[in-house]
C-alpha cells in the first residue's frame, strides 16, 4: 500500500495541463521476479515516474513504452520473457529468470472511474478490497483492456452479462482469493474474460505503548515500511520530532479510543511493569492480533501469574497473540537493531511465515 500512496501522491502534483501519465501494472507473473502481481508505477509523459515494477531492470523500458501508450491513448500489454536466450530481450542476464506481464494504462482524468480514482478510495480505509483488472474480453461484452472495477460494481454489470456458471464460480474464485489473502489472474468459465482479481491489503497499524527514546528508531523504520504508527505516551514528556514521524500521539489515558482491526499489532514497551502490565491486560479483551512484549520472559511470566491469581487463566488463543520477548533472533543489541527485529516478526505474522533464512526455505519465496 505504500506504494500506491506514493504513486497517489504524484498524481495530485502533476499539471494536468500540459502533463499525462499512465499507470503500469504487473498483473502476471510465471517464474521468478523481483515484483510480483500488483507492482506499480505512474509513469509521466515528461519522462519521470514513480514506484516500479522490477528491481531496476524493465523500468527504463516501461518508461518508453508508457509513453507511446499514453500518445495514441491506448492501453498496452507487455510481456518481458527473461527465460529467453534471446540477447535482446529486455531483462535477460539480470538474475531473473521469469515471465512478466505489464500492463500500460493511460489514465483519462476526464474518467470519474478512473485508476487512480478507484485506488484513491481503497487506500484511505482499513478493510480488505478486491480490485478487479479486465485484461482481456469478448467483443460482445462492453468491458476493454485495462478497465478498472470494485467488486460490488463489477459483480452488478457481470451479473447481466456473464454466463451464470460463469457469474458462480467468478465469485467463488473471488472468495477464494479475498480468504488466502493472494492475487491471481482468472479466466471465467466460459471465457468471456480474462481478470486480475487483485487482494489489496490495508497497511500494518503498528501501536506502540511507551515513549523512551527507544521507540523512535522503531517509529521510524515502520514509517519507511509504510505502516501507520500510534504513539501512546505521556505526549508532553516525548521529543517533538515524533509528532512528524508518527501518525498520531495518544495520551495514554486515552488508549481506549484507538480503533483496533485484524492488521494492528501492539507493542508493550514502556519499560515499567506497572504500566506494561496494565495495557496487556486492557488489550487482551480486544481483537488485535499481535501483542509483542519488551523484556524477558520471566517478567511476562509474572504478569501471566497474577492475572492467574486474580482469576484470569489465559487460553491458547489469548497466549497465541502475545509474543514474548517480542522480535526475531537475529542478535540485536542497539534500538535500532532490536527494532528492525520486531518489525520483522510483526511482517512473519501477518504474512502467515516461520522467519527462517531464506536459503533454508524449500518452496518458492513468492506463494
Amino acid at each position: 500500500m505504500k506504494e500506491i500512496r506514493s504513486i497517489l501522491q504524484a498524481y495530485q502534483q502533476i499539471n494536468q495541463t500540459n502533463e499525462q501519465v499512465a499507470l503500469a501494472t504487473v498483473v502476471h507473473v510465471e517464474g521468478s521476479s523481483y515484483r510480483r502481481i500488483g507492482a506499480r508505477m505512474l509513469i509521466s509523459s515528461n519522462g519521470s515516474w514513480v514506484g516500479g515494477i522490477s528491481g531496476g531492470c524493465l523500468e527504463g523500458d516501461a518508461l518508453k513504452k508508457a509513453r507511446l501508450a499514453i500518445a495514441k491513448k491506448q492501453t498496452t500489454m507487455v510481456r518481458y520473457d527473461t527465460t529467453d536466450d534471446d540477447p535482446f530481450q529486455i531483462g535477460v542476464g539480470l538474475g531473473c529468470n521469469g515471465i512478466i506481464d505489464v500492463l500500460l494504462t493511460p489514465i483519462d482524468t476526464n474518467e470519474p472511474n478512473n485508476a487512480i480514482t478507484i485506488l484513491s478510495d481503497i487506500a484511505v480505509r482499513r478493510t480488505t478490497s478486491v480490485l478487479i483488472t479486465v485484461l482481456n474480453c469478448t467483443q460482445a461484452l462492453p468491458f476493454s483492456t485495462g478497465q478498472v472495477f470494485e467488486l460490488e460494481p463489477f459483480l452488478a454489470q457481470s451479473k447481466a452479462l456473464l454466463h451464470p456458471s460463469s457469474t458462480e464460480a467468478l465469485v467463488q474464485a473471488i472468495t477464494e482469493a479475498f480468504t488466502q489473502q493472494k492475487s491471481q489472474v482468472y479466466r471465467t468459465s466460459q471465457g468471456e474474460c480474462t481478470l486480475l482479481l487483485e487482494v489489496l491489503l490495508p497497511p500494518v497499524h503498528l501501536v506502540i505503548y511507551g515513549g523512551n527514546y527507544d521507540i523512535y528508531p522503531l517509529v521510524r523504520l515502520a514509517k519507511e515500511l509504510g505502516w501507520l504508527v500510534t504513539v501512546v505516551c505521556n505526549p508532553l514528556k516525548m521529543q517533538a520530532q515524533l509528532s512528524t514521524w508518527a501518525d498520531a500521539i495518544v495520551p495514554k489515558e486515552e488508549a481506549d479510543t484507538i480503533a483496533i482491526d485484524e492488521r494492528t499489532a501492539a507493542i508493550l514497551m514502556a519499560h515499567d511493569y506497572e504500566t506494561d502490565f496494565t495495557n496487556l491486560q486492557r488489550l487482551l479483551p480486544t481483537a488485535i492480533p499481535f501483542i509483542g512484549l519488551l523484556g524477558p520472559k520471566k517478567r511476562t511470566q509474572k504478569m501471566f501469574d497474577a492475572m492467574q491469581q486474580q482469576g484470569k487463566v489465559l487460553n491458547d488463543s489469548e497466549l497465541e497473540r502475545i509474543s514474548s520477548p517480542v522480535g526475531l533472533d537475529i542478535g540485536a543489541t542497539t534500538p535500532e537493531e532490536i527494532g528492525l527485529s520486531i518489525l520483522a516478526e510483526v511482517r512473519t505474522h501477518f504474512a502467515q511465515r516461520a522467519g527462517g533464512r531464506l536459503k533454508w526455505r524449500n518452496a518458492p519465496i513468492y506463494d
